[in-house]
């Protein structure tokens, strides 16, 4: 008899805590006012345009500082708060925020010219004249190429675009698309400790 009437006080109290969890939950969520602000939404809550590209450099016309902005639309029916505070509830039609983009930062060397001078006048050390280097490619001019292995070698990594221009940008590709980039460890990537087995 006192088993069951334990049993009896746990369930009860169980029941309690449940209902009253219950209720909690729902009052937070219908007296939360707190709204999200657009940038924070998630996947699937907004559609970011495609950025304009400039036919020159085949990068989004507004790239500065490798990064560029594109337009965002949040779905339809999504409240979120606006940069400027305010809520505003969307149709699908209306922009919400910017998002960035990585881009790459390009100043007038091409691809495909820099890939022929070290093909074809590699010997004379103008694929290094024209990305910038005159102290190499005189070298390679008065040493006709090192002999040959410095132009095999140059070509190979200008071909996989290991060696780029002088000044720090990258090379004009005829395509917008992927592209070969250099795997670096910066202050925005990091390596992730091994777990214990």
């Amino acid at each position: 008899m006192a088993a069951s009437r334990r049993w009896l006080v746990c369930l009860r109290s169980g029941i309690w805590s449940i209902l009253f969890y219950c209720i909690y939950s729902h009052l937070k969520v219908v007296l939360a006012d707190d709204v999200e602000s657009c940038e924070n939404l998630r996947l699937g809550q907004y559609l970011c345009k495609r950025p304009k590209i400039d036919e020159a450099t085949q990068e989004p016309e507004n790239c500065r500082d490798m990064t560029a902005l594109v337009e965002c639309l949040p779905a339809e029916n999504i409240i979120c708060r606006l940069s400027n505070g305010t809520e505003f509830t969307f149709s699908g039609k209306e922009v919400g925020f910017n998002k960035t983009i990585p881009c790459r930062n390009v100043s007038g060397y091409s691809y495909k010219v820099a890939v022929a001078l070290s093909l074809f006048l590699g010997w004379l050390g103008a694929d290094r004249f024209y990305l910038g280097y005159p102290a190499l490619g005189l070298l390679k001019f008065c040493t006709v190429g090192f002999c040959g292995i410095g132009t095999l070698i140059d070509f190979i990594l200008i071909a996989m675009q290991i060696v780029g221009p002088a000044d720090g940008s990258n090379y004009i590709v005829d395509y917008y698309g992927a592209r070969l980039t250099r795997l670096s460890i910066t202050n925005q990537t990091f390596r992730k400790p091994h777990l214990p087995q």
